[in-house]
């Protein structure tokens, strides 16, 4: 991925640099054309692969709204421990200064 995000790349440049088969790394690039992550474009009997920024975009938009979510909730838990804190401690107080 960080190699396609430096621009279109055919897949025999790609796979050069790593000690696998250029069958393996097909096998790798088609998970990732799966997960909609790369795209692949053909040219002749050349395929050249380029990022797919799109599910990334959604996924950091989904991240977002449950951080959000999260920390309302966490928010109010926060809240209601606190309550809950200054009403254990007045009612102690409350016993220690009864008879």
């Amino acid at each position: 991925m960080q190699r396609l995000s430096h621009g279109e790349v055919r897949v025999t440049t790609l796979a050069k640099p790593f000690a696998m088969s250029l069958n393996a790394v097909s096998k790798h690039v088609r998970v990732l054309e799966r997960a909609r992550l790369v795209r692949r474009r053909c040219a002749g009997r050349e395929h050249f692969l380029s990022v797919n920024l799109e599910p990334l975009d959604e996924a950091a938009l989904w991240l977002s709204a449950q951080r959000v979510n999260w920390t309302r909730r966490l928010d109010t838990l926060e809240a209601i421990l606190r309550t809950e804190d200054r009403l254990s401690a007045k009612t102690r107080g409350r016993r220690r200064s009864s008879p």
